[in-house]
């Protein structure tokens, strides 16, 4: 799979991508990661890639002639690449999201700044706008670095373990169960017994459990849209039925 960013700060990337997971796969081939400076495609000698807003106002915009370039430089083709801008004002980001993308052999990633992009650019050049959440940063780049995290994992080959994946908080629309690892015991905070008894069912229904109840805690709004069974709902309203108890025992 391939990623092609488009930023104005390119150096911000090296670091990111250079270890952890990411930087061994690139270097095994299972994914590239080409980062591209959109100031190189900027006419004239100043290399300007912003100008102010029509029609007045604060701060700057981000022109469409450089970003148009890029991407013929690119030259992705139909059905080959999806070009997506990270934007405040594209669809949230989530874990569904990223299996989507998993699928697509290329994505080309365009990192906004200042008071965003040129509209044209949403309107002929891109074909989705994605946005980590209700909150502004300084620019796409933190963006494209987690959407590449997020999907890069889910490559084949990328992760040593396909469960891992597999079992992540969210990918069934919940919030996954607690997870402990050796010592057994430590400074008297011990290892939920039914993790080292052996039993496989057990394991998997206190994680199901474990899993609906930090959901119904935490996030109740994943709930509504989570893939849930007839036994998971029964799980739920018993869980829902003892934390009214408990509320009530406390008031």
């Amino acid at each position: 799979m391939r990623f092609d960013i488009l930023s104005l700060f390119p150096e911000m990337f090296s670091s990111p991508f250079a270890g952890s997971i990411i930087g061994k796969v690139c270097a095994k081939g299972l994914i590239e990661i080409h980062v591209h400076d959109i100031r190189a495609y900027a006419p004239g000698k100043h290399r300007v890639t912003d100008d102010a807003p029509y029609g007045g106002g604060g701060g700057m915009v981000m022109k469409v002639e450089p970003i148009d370039r890029a991407l013929a430089a690119l030259a992705v083709k139909p059905g080959e690449g999806t070009v997506i801008l990270l934007t405040p004002q594209g669809r949230p980001f989530r874990q569904k999201t990223a299996v989507e993308l998993a699928s697509c052999p290329r994505l080309v990633l365009i990192c906004g700044h200042y008071e965003g992009v040129d509209e044209r650019v949403r309107e002929y050049l891109v074909d989705d706008e994605l946005s980590l959440g209700d909150f502004i940063l300084t620019g796409g780049e933190p963006a494209a670095m987690a959407v590449v995290d997020a999907v890069a994992r889910l490559v084949p080959g990328v992760l040593g373990n396909s469960e891992s994946a597999r079992a992540d908080t969210f990918s069934f629309g919940l919030l996954e169960h607690p997870q402990y690892t050796r010592p057994q015991e430590y400074r008297g905070w011990t290892v939920p017994e039914v993790l080292v008894n052996g039993n496989h069912r057990d394991i998997e229904n206190w994680r199901r459990r474990q899993s609906l109840l930090r959901t119904w805690q935490r996030r109740p709004e994943l709930l509504e849209d989570a893939e849930l069974s007839a036994a998971d709902r029964l799980l739920l309203a018993e869980i829902q039925a003892g934390e009214k108890k408990d509320r009530k025992r406390a008031d």
